[in-house]
């Protein structure tokens, strides 16, 4: 029985200083290459400008998140005080919404906390039980003290022989096929 070979996922490289990751990512970029990814032990200044992600979604959806969590949580206490279950005590008005105010907080970091976390969820593309780039020996030490380029065969620039030489020309210790 012949043995059928996986489809090539990518190149990746690997780089030992976070000098040499930032500057990589920088040519891969400036090279035309799109379809590419970056994988480092520790955050690392300048590498999502490097790689052309701008702004982060994430701060805008908990802000919604906790107005919404805040507009409910004073909505819901309004509608108990008011219409569910309208006590008198005292001849105090029903309406009273300084007695809001630690539901109506309590409800916005409520919300914004949720946001955050199922945000992040989906921008990252969470839960990923697999990735190919797990396929590569070397990539283990990605959590460790190596920084990692992976530039995708999905790239309409991609070239495997090309691909390969240009990460070799960028100073990196090693270059390996990712398979699927």
């Amino acid at each position: 029985m012949i043995a059928q070979s996986q489809p090539l996922y990518g190149v990746m490289a690997e780089f030992k200083t976070p000098d040499d990751y930032v500057s990589a990512l920088r040519k891969i970029r400036a090279a035309g290459y799109t379809c590419f990814d970056g994988y480092s032990p520790l955050p690392v200044h300048g590498a999502s400008e490097a790689m052309g992600i701008e702004g982060n979604p994430v701060s805008l959806m908990v802000l919604i998140g906790g107005i919404l969590g805040g507009l409910g949580g004073f909505s819901l206490a309004t509608w108990v005080s008011i219409v569910a279950y309208p006590v008198n005590i005292g001849g105090r008005p029903l309406f009273s919404w300084q007695a809001f105010i630690p539901p109506v907080f309590e409800t916005t970091i409520l919300l914004a906390a949720l946001t955050a976390v199922f945000g992040m969820f989906a921008i990252n593309g969470l839960p990923l039980h697999y990735h190919p780039v797990f396929n590569v020996p070397a990539f283990a030490r990605a959590s460790v003290d190596r920084f990692f380029v992976c530039i995708e065969a999905t790239d309409p620039k991609f070239d495997l022989a090309t691909a390969k030489s240009f990460l070799t020309g960028l100073g990196s210790t090693e270059v390996s096929e990712v398979k699927s």
